[in-house]
Parts: structure tokens; C-alpha cells; sequence
């Protein structure tokens, strides 16, 4: 299992959309996911920064980079680009963290 914890951002005034439009989040997306190997994912807000900081567990990096060629992620891409920092094909400018500590 892999844990991949990356950072994101939301626009100014957009912190309660985020979080309406995560809940709950389209089943179809959450079956992707699933279909993917990501489990026990979650995303958290600091909002005085407004970063938002995920957290997902995988089975295969190679097999959850394969969800960004899925007709519903590129959907939900173009779903939130809107508020959020986006690239050119709408995918969330994030960033990935390095694992420095970790207890089970």
C-alpha cells in the first residue's frame, strides 16, 4: 500500500462550495476511485490558508495516475476549475508531499 498525501488550494470565498460539492461526492467518481485502488481518502481545509491537504491510500501508483484518463475525472476536472487553481486541461494544481514520519 502506498500513502500519498498531496496540497491543493481553493479561490477566495469559494471554501463552502468546495465543501458542498464534495458532499457527498458523485457515486460514479467515488466508484472510479475505488476501481483504481485509492481507499481511506480524505481532504482537509486550513481555512485562514485555504490549502487543502489530501490524504489517499493505494494499491498502485501506476494504476491511480490511470484515473486522470477516465471520462468522469476529466468531468469532475472541469467541474471544479472554477474554483479552484486548475492547469490547462483542468486537472488541480497540486502538489505532492514527502512522507517524513509515520506510525501504525
Amino acid at each position: 500500500m502506498v500513502r500519498k498525501a498531496f496540497v491543493m488550494s481553493v479561490h477566495p470565498g469559494y471554501e463552502e462550495e468546495y465543501k458542498k460539492r464534495h458532499n457527498p461526492i458523485w457515486k460514479e467518481l467515488e466508484d472510479e476511485i475505488r476501481a483504481h485502488g485509492g481507499k481511506n481518502y480524505s481532504i482537509f481545509l486550513d481555512r485562514k490558508t485555504r490549502m487543502l491537504f489530501g490524504y489517499i491510500e493505494l494499491e498502485d501508483e501506476d494504476r491511480w495516475k490511470k484515473l486522470a484518463e477516465t471520462p468522469v475525472c476529466k468531468k469532475w476536472w472541469a467541474y471544479m476549475k472554477e474554483i479552484m487553481p486548475s492547469n490547462p486541461d483542468n486537472s488541480p494544481v497540486s502538489r505532492d508531499l514527502e512522507e517524513v514520519f509515520h506510525i501504525d
